[in-house]
């Protein structure tokens, strides 16, 4: 009797530490799923990123497709430097329980940088931007952080003094038994970008040929040299002066030689420093023209020498909601202020509401500064092939796309299989 009252304690005994050592054990290991629920929720709105490497490298946020239901709201801007790379500015803007933690944070890449280490340097960035955000939640005791010692402020020794040069060519050749065409492109820049000095020099050629042997022989040439340079001094956070000088040959325009001098002078409202985000410029140039024409002009010339001046508005602005940019340009020749042009252009990339985007874009010209128009008329392959200038009153183009989507909002799987290709299905089953 005494034997069975122990084994009987015994087995309570058991049976009532097992279910203890168990919650203890539990207690001790993360709930990866409750983890991932609490990780905040980060829009992505940077064009041309990577997303799959973004998804596959920080793991332990939630990826989102609307700015709608994002806690994080990361927006990626970028310009061109002056070594021809790019400087990608990472503002990170906080929303829901995160409203009014916003930081900002910067990446340079260089010009010979490939794809792979570009999307590196922005990971680093982004990890160091959203750490702020995620030390706020329970994933915050599951994060290690490393210090990389920092390298000791140095003075640049450039032995380029800054300049940066580019030469790049462009042959193509196709044909069939009727036709047959042979194009050249060749381009060499040569680029100084500092705080205080912009500089811009390149030369261009293009040739193009095409031969079409289909009832009757058509051959059609059309060649165009380009020499142009820009040089613009910094004066402040606002204003800015310099000037163009170009040289300009071209057989679509009438024009055997074109030379211009243009000094101007543009304004800025806002610190050249915030141009990723907002810009509102006012250029204002003035040139000295000389011509002379391949054919004879519509004003019985053969060359001349004539002023212009021209000012343009343009407002750019990239903000949460999407990216607006309009310009307007008017110019008019001083002889004669009927010899005139207008031009307006914009585009418009918002969010309506969750899924829905719209993105317009457009471009109205008013025409009336054909001074290198061809006298007489232009031959119907000139005209088919885009050889001539046509006299014209107007050029437009107008584009409107939209785009919805729905469904999940998360968007952290990532799968390569079959690529990126669509599918485009032919013939019945």
């Amino acid at each position: 009797m005494k034997r069975s009252r122990i084994l009987f304690f015994l087995l309570v005994w058991i049976c009532c530490s097992l279910p203890t050592t168990q919650l203890v054990a539990d207690t001790t290991k993360p709930d990866l799923d409750e983890l991932k629920e609490a990780a905040p929720k980060v829009f992505l709105d940077c064009r041309g990123c990577d997303r799959d490497y973004f998804r596959d490298e920080i793991t332990y946020i939630n990826y989102v497709r609307d700015r709608k239901d994002a806690d994080i709201h990361v927006l990626v801007t970028d310009q061109s430097t002056g070594s021809g790379g790019r400087e990608y500015t990472f503002a990170f803007i906080g929303l829901n329980e995160y409203a009014g933690l916003d930081n900002t944070l910067t990446y340079s890449s260089g010009p010979s940088d490939t794809g792979d280490e570009i999307r590196k340097g922005q990971i680093e960035v982004m990890r160091r931007g959203i750490f702020p955000y995620v030390v706020k939640t329970p994933i915050a005791n599951y994060i290690y952080l490393s210090f990389r010692q920092k390298l000791e402020p140095t003075a640049v020794k450039d032995p380029w003094n800054f300049w940066v040069f580019s030469i790049s060519g462009d042959l193509r050749l196709s044909g069939e038994s009727s036709r047959s065409s042979r194009s050249l492109d060749v381009n060499i820049s040569a680029n100084r970008i500092t705080p205080d000095w912009k500089i811009r020099l390149g030369l261009s050629g293009d040739f193009d040929k095409r031969i079409y042997d289909y009832d009757e022989y058509i051959e059609s040439i059309s060649e165009a040299k380009n020499a142009t340079s820009m040089v613009v001094k910094s004066i402040n956070d606002h204003w800015s002066v310099g000037g163009w000088v170009e040289a300009e040959s071209n057989t679509y325009s009438n024009l055997d030689l074109f030379f211009t001098v243009a000094p101007a002078v543009e304004y800025n409202i806002w610190p050249y420093s915030e141009s990723t985000r907002r810009q509102l410029r006012f250029l204002y140039k003035i040139g000295y023209n000389h011509a002379n024409y391949i054919e004879e002009t519509v004003y019985d010339k053969m060359s001349e020498t004539l002023f212009n001046q021209s000012l343009t508005v343009t407002f750019e602005v990239r903000e949460p909601w999407g990216n607006a940019s309009t310009a307007l340009e008017g110019s008019h020749y001083f002889h004669d202020f009927s010899i005139n042009r207008l031009r307006l252009s914009g585009s418009l990339d918002f969010r309506v509401f969750k899924g829905l985007s719209v993105d317009i874009y457009g471009r109205y010209d008013l025409v009336h500064d054909q001074l290198s128009l061809p006298w007489g008329y232009a031959s119907l392959d000139e005209v088919l092939l885009s050889r001539k200038e046509l006299l014209t009153a107007y050029d437009y183009s107008i584009s409107v796309g939209l785009r919805y989507t729905f469904g999940s909002v998360y968007s952290n799987v990532v799968n390569p299989r079959f690529g990126r290709t669509r599918f485009r299905g032919r013939g019945r089953f």
